[in-house]
């Protein structure tokens, strides 16, 4: 299958600088945190596969996104695993999957009533009103979450959405969920080197797309994938406030096929809903 990607350059992560950097971030954490592992390195040319949304898992050594809708996707693994973000019940694959995340800035963001069959729920949010912390293994896949704070009619509500990120074939992809504000030194070390960045550009219900942008400048993702979008021209918009870092890529599909042997690194990929 021919990629709609091409010349994309090796992700600048390798060597001493890389070690130097990751030093940099463990002394920027508090006691006791502990360094994100998603530090993977890229040294093969880039490119992203689309692929029709299908039954059975990716080949190996590939992760498969596929865009439901809103800020809703599914993540499938070449062992099978399955993760719905921003789970709310009816954006939905056609079967119960195995992990479920949620955030409860509004309703199209969580369900309270989850599949009982749902292997993992895990929530953005303690709803007994402390700090939700996940950090789960299901098959091949790994789902951790670093708690951010929500801005409400009645105040800020702290640690009220969480990012969630998903390690599989040595790839990190976070979603940022309903994120309202940029981030800290502490959230960065974190977070980790995040290859494949999930990023809402609604410009209003989350943040204003400048401040977005300079999210995604912190984040340094290789893909930028955005979501949590409706009105026209939002997305041509945010695009050129990336322009000098992404190229913008339009798909037809709503699924992608990425793997580290061929992980670009600049694009911002637009998938329509499925």
């Amino acid at each position: 299958m021919m990629s709609i990607f091409s010349g994309a350059r090796p992700l600048p992560r390798a060597g001493w600088l890389g070690f130097l950097a990751a030093w940099l971030i463990t002394s920027l954490l508090p006691a006791g945190a502990a360094l994100a592992s998603c530090l993977p390195i890229a040294a093969a040319p880039g490119q992203v596969i689309p692929a029709a949304a299908r039954p059975g898992a990716p080949a190996a050594g590939n992760v498969r996104l596929t865009y439901l809708g809103h800020s809703t996707f599914l993540i499938e693994t070449a062992e099978g695993a399955t993760a719905v973000t921003d789970y709310n019940g009816f954006i939905r694959p056609a079967f119960v999957p195995d992990v479920v995340t949620m955030n409860n800035a509004h309703t199209t963001h969580y369900t309270p009533n989850p599949e009982p069959t749902i292997t993992h729920v895990l929530r953005g949010w303690d709803p007994a009103g402390g700090v939700a912390r996940h950090d789960i293994v299901f098959r091949d896949l790994r789902v951790r979450n670093l708690p951010t704070n929500v801005r409400a009619t009645e105040g800020t509500r702290y640690n009220g959405n969480s990012i969630f990120i998903f390690e599989a074939e040595d790839l990190c992809i976070a979603h940022l969920g309903h994120l309202h504000h940029r981030l800290t030194d502490q959230d960065l070390g974190a977070l980790g080197e995040i290859d494949v960045l999930l990023a809402p550009i609604d410009g209003a219900w989350t943040m204003a797309q400048g401040l977005m942008a300079e999210v995604v400048g912190q984040i340094r993702p290789a893909i930028v994938i955005p979501m949590h979008y409706t009105a026209g021209g939002l997305t041509e918009r945010f695009a050129r406030l990336i322009a000098g870092r992404y190229e913008t890529v339009y798909s037809d599909s709503p699924t992608l096929t990425v793997s580290r042997r061929n992980l670009p690194w600049g694009k911002m990929v637009v998938l329509p809903s499925s």
